[in-house]
């Protein structure tokens, strides 16, 4: 049985997403709280896997129980009522998760047939918080929005982010990984001020790689303090290096907000051709 979990978290005390011996992870918190429930030793399947200190109010995973593990679903009544035992599991993890916990679990429902929180995913949208000179520190929301001194030019920064949507390379603008391409499609890039005078950034892409996001926001910063001009930042991203002026922000301001997949008849499609392009892009590396 492939269950799906829909997933919030605050990463600021989470050494990411990842399990890691002896470190505080959002997949080991979620997993343990899975196995005093179900037995066995459960693995979750991420859509994101967030690095130390992001947070997230849309990340989805999925899990596969056994049979042994599916009988020990908790039931809210007492038929064998399978979409009842399956809905009941999230109430059963907060509880386990304990009172105003860093990561909770919305929603678990039965995954449809083909479905996988990786490689059936189409796009993922992250948002970036940020403060600046002109909207004030506010002690309240440290915990999830960067703070610059500096005072910026949110029409400059928005019409950068516009000149990087695309299919490009992103090399300029990632981190690098061994054996990992930096060649992403980015869908959607915008910034704007909140009712508060908070600056959010909207970013979407069908995958993003390391750091990917807060290098581009740093990019944008560095147009909104009047460091580079607008165009600079497409000139990086076509030179594929690295500059000094577009540096990654930090982790507190980012947040992974949703995850799309395709319709159910097409997710089994999705993920083969996903897993198809990863194996071949390790292959050519």
């Amino acid at each position: 049985m492939r269950l799906r979990l829909d997933i919030a978290y605050d990463g600021t005390h989470f050494r990411g997403w990842a399990r890691q011996p002896g470190l505080r992870t959002v997949q080991g918190e979620l997993e343990g709280a899975l196995a005093r429930i179900v037995g066995g030793a459960p693995r979750l399947v991420v859509a994101g896997r967030t690095d130390a200190g992001v947070h997230a109010s849309g990340q989805v995973a999925h899990v596969d129980l056994d049979d042994d593990q599916s009988s020990r679903l908790p039931r809210r009544r007492r038929d064998d009522d399978e979409a009842d035992a399956i809905g009941a599991l999230a109430g059963r993890l907060r509880g386990v998760l304990g009172t105003y916990p860093d990561v909770t679990v919305r929603r678990t429902s039965l995954a449809p047939e083909g479905f996988d929180a990786r490689f059936s995913a189409v796009w993922r949208r992250y948002s970036y918080r940020l403060a600046d000179a002109a909207t004030g520190y506010d002690p309240l929301d440290r915990l999830r929005t960067t703070t610059v001194r500096s005072t910026l030019n949110v029409e400059a920064m928005d019409a950068a982010a516009g000149r990087l949507i695309g299919l490009h390379d992103f090399a300029a603008y990632c981190k690098a990984r061994e054996e990992a391409t930096t060649i992403r499609t980015l869908l959607e890039y915008d910034w704007r001020r909140d009712a508060g005078g908070v600056l959010v950034a909207n970013v979407r892409a069908d995958a993003f790689c390391h750091s990917m996001v807060r290098a581009l926001v740093g990019a944008c910063v560095a147009v909104g303090e009047g460091r580079i001009p607008v165009d600079d930042v497409v000139a990086v991203r076509d030179a594929r290096l690295r500059i000094p002026e577009t540096k990654v922000l930090a982790a507190r301001g980012l947040v992974l907000a949703e995850v799309g997949y395709p319709a159910d008849d097409l997710l089994a499609a999705r993920a083969e051709q996903t897993r198809n392009r990863r194996d071949a892009e390790d292959t050519a590396s």
